[in-house]
């Protein structure tokens, strides 16, 4: 958490001087790096990668549960996990479509 807070104490040090960060340079924040110059069909294209794998976890986390491999609070958090995902992929899905339609009906 300290090198977090220093690093946006920095980050905003270098902002106030008119120094900003290249595009190449990572900026990190909540455990995961962001690319700055990452396209936005890239940035799907990894939360969608995340979701599968986490469908995918919740589906192994299952299996080894009904042959006894695995302990309850696992396959219940896995499962969990899975549940929160397929909500916001839903959410996400149902947002995109609205927005396309609302695209559709603008006059030209």
């Amino acid at each position: 958490m300290v090198a977090s807070f220093n690093d946006a104490i920095s980050a905003y040090r270098n902002a106030a001087s008119g120094q900003t960060a290249s595009v190449a340079e990572r900026v990190g924040g909540n455990g995961q790096t962001v690319n700055p110059g990452e396209s936005f069909a890239d940035m799907v294209k990894g939360a969608a990668i995340d979701a599968r794998a986490t469908m995918v976890n919740s589906e192994q986390m299952t299996q080894k549960a009904i042959v006894g491999d695995a302990e309850l609070h696992e396959v219940v958090t896995a499962v969990s996990a899975a549940e929160v995902t397929l909500r916001t992929v839903v959410s996400v899905r149902d947002k995109a479509v609205e927005a396309y339609q609302s695209v559709l009906s603008m006059p030209i």
